[in-house]
């Protein structure tokens, strides 16, 4: 049922953001791969069966965006994911991705309490899609409130779903708005 046309990787290096230069660069990475969309063009009542059928997909993308930020689980502090349904599908093909997606991420990286943020829409080949992401155990530190765009310039295809997942290595690089800061997590409840 699975059929990948293609994985993307992509890490950006944030030495500063208009501030002064940071003493460890802020990793920014996204993971996107391009798959058949089976129910394009029609409506299938059930759809299910394709959320299990995809986490295998989620452990290999996420080992794969966890490689390209250096492979230590423990240096990962934000996530999310997302996914980009081509024209010929619907919204709710891409929610297929909350439990593969969110859940390969947080078996790979050990402790990650939060919710995995997501953003899921429709749109033509070439669009973007910005991820959202938070802090991985406690979605109200708000220096980790941030995104990561992603776009492939040949996808989706009108069959086909973009699937991604984001991770980052901190924070917003000059975060200064307030908020609870991530040293003072304190509940472990995924939100304090």
């Amino acid at each position: 049922m699975i059929e990948v046309r293609k994985i993307v990787v992509t890490v950006e290096e944030v030495r500063h953001d208009g501030g002064p230069a940071l003493d460890t660069p802020i990793l920014k990475g996204s993971v996107a791969c391009l798959v058949r969309n089976p129910f394009a063009g029609r409506y299938e009542a059930e759809i299910t069966p394709m959320m299990d059928a995809l986490k295998p997909l989620g452990v290999e993308c996420a080992r794969k965006l966890l490689d390209a930020l250096g492979g230590d689980p423990a240096r990962i502090e934000a996530y999310g994911k997302g996914s980009l349904v081509g024209a010929s599908g619907e919204l709710e093909h891409g929610a297929l991705w909350h439990v593969p997606g969110g859940y390969a991420m947080r078996e790979l990286l050990g402790q990650a309490l939060a919710i995995v943020p997501s953003m899921t829409k429709v749109g033509p080949m070439g669009a973007s899609l910005d991820v959202p992401i938070h802090h991985k155990d406690a979605a109200y530190v708000r220096s980790h409130f941030d995104g990561v765009t992603v776009a492939l310039a040949d996808g989706p295809r009108a069959d086909e779903i973009l699937f991604a997942l984001a991770m980052t290595t901190g924070g917003r690089p000059h975060a200064r708005v307030g908020g609870l800061a991530k040293e003072a997590i304190a509940k472990w409840d995924g939100q304090r």
